[in-house]
């Protein structure tokens, strides 16, 4: 006998929050690339954006004081389920899959001209592969070149997305 669980008695999906705040040349958060689920204002300089389980967004996050930058990072993550392991980093509730971290703003640099690269494909990045995030993590981190994306890894990628789904 197959029962469905009421509807009253269903839990939408878990949302991952994360937190921006820009204040001009002091501390600016923002998502590079994302399909948000949601978005509230909390007020001029601080919003919270939120995504469904299974998105993939950029968030980028730079700081400074009176003596130079203090924080340049991106982070590439993959919102999960509820109930599924993950890992955390601020400003983001509760966490995510990370795919990409990379700090200093030579790198953070690198990663936005893949990010322009794979959107110069007609491409959105929040669609690409999730093993090309975590090899431009690898070769970014290491100091190596990264392979471009191309248009054939997304096909075969796209390919296994749905086959799996």
């Amino acid at each position: 006998m197959n029962r469905q669980c009421p509807a009253s008695y269903r839990h939408p999906a878990a949302l991952t929050h994360v937190e921006l705040t820009w204040i001009d040349r002091r501390i600016e958060q923002w998502l590079r690339f994302g399909h948000r689920a949601d978005e509230q204002t909390l007020n001029g300089s601080r919003s919270i954006a939120s995504f469904a389980p299974g998105s993939v967004f950029a968030f980028v996050r730079w700081a400074s004081d009176d003596l130079g930058t203090t924080v340049s990072r991106v982070d590439i993550v993959r919102a999960v389920e509820t109930g599924s392991p993950f890992q955390t980093l601020p400003f983001v509730r509760p966490g995510g899959e990370i795919l990409l971290r990379v700090d200093s703003w030579p790198k953070v640099e690198r990663v936005l001209e893949a990010i322009d690269a794979i959107e110069g494909l007609g491409i959105d990045p929040a669609d690409a592969a999730p093993e090309y995030w975590r090899h431009l993590h690898h070769r970014t981190t290491a100091g190596h070149e990264p392979r471009a994306y191309t248009r054939a890894q997304h096909s075969a990628w796209l390919k296994r997305r749905e086959v799996t789904s």
